[in-house]
């Protein structure tokens, strides 16, 4: 007798494992959910784009790489690690950001707030691996005020940490991602000031299907998802200029 068939299974989500810079923490699920891909799951890690860069390269499972500074999935992409071509989706913005008891008038003063003495810890990202860092570091040198703060940085591994540090109090203000700034946790919680664009370099955002993708079709529709018009529109809510289509 031959043996019975194996019962069928109903078949689960696609899911798509998704390496995505910090500031996208709110902006991403809201983009998701917004434009729900039908079938297909997102699992979604969110830390330093740089990092993800190194675990990339030395085969990090992920389906979908999404940075906040293009140049890592170029570099990535020029060594045959994407599934075509580098898109961008995004231009980030900094924002300086003060609990509502701080007495800081940051919307008046902006950068140079922090030079106040009461000022003994400023949270940045770490310049070193975090794009968000590095446009901090730059804001501060070009707009006159980094020698007398440097000495008061304390570094996140990420943007997110950057931003967890002075919500916690562990910083007396921090300069975040304007989209994190805009979320409603942060929103509700302190004040924030944009930084102007032009004192530091244009964050060109943009991301890779990866080579190595269990599912490519699936990573393809998420990022479509993301390019989209409901993506785009979610994008802009959050605080992001978007590139050009």
């Amino acid at each position: 007798l031959s043996a019975p068939a194996a019962p069928l299974r109903a078949e689960g989500p696609r899911e798509v494992r998704v390496a995505a810079a910090a500031d996208l923490q709110f902006a991403l699920d809201e983009v998701f959910a917004a434009a729900a891909v039908p079938g297909v799951r997102p699992v979604v890690t969110y830390g330093s784009s740089g990092s993800f860069f190194a675990q990339i390269e030395n085969g990090a499972p992920f389906d979908l790489y999404l940075s906040a500074d293009a140049e890592y999935p170029r570099r990535l992409a020029e060594k045959g690690l994407a599934d075509g071509g580098l898109f961008l989706y995004a231009v980030g913005r900094i924002a300086l950001w003060v609990p509502n008891d701080s007495r800081l008038d940051v919307a008046a003063l902006g950068v140079r707030a922090l030079l106040d003495p009461a000022v003994r810890k400023v949270a940045i990202a770490n310049p070193r691996h975090a794009p968000y860092g590095r446009a901090a570091e730059a804001a501060l040198k070009s707009l006159g005020v980094f020698e007398a703060v440097k000495g008061k940085l304390v570094l996140g591994e990420n943007v997110a940490q950057a931003a967890q540090f002075v919500e916690s109090g562990a910083a007396d203000a921090g300069i975040v991602a304007l989209s994190l700034a805009r979320s409603p946790r942060m929103r509700s919680s302190g004040r924030h000031v944009e930084l102007p664009l032009g004192s530091y370099p244009r964050m060109d955002q943009g991301g890779i299907v990866l080579k190595g993708a269990r599912d490519p079709g699936a990573a393809r529709a998420l990022r479509d998802a993301l390019l989209g018009s409901r993506g785009r529109e979610v994008l802009r809510e959050h605080g992001f200029f978007l590139p050009d289509p």
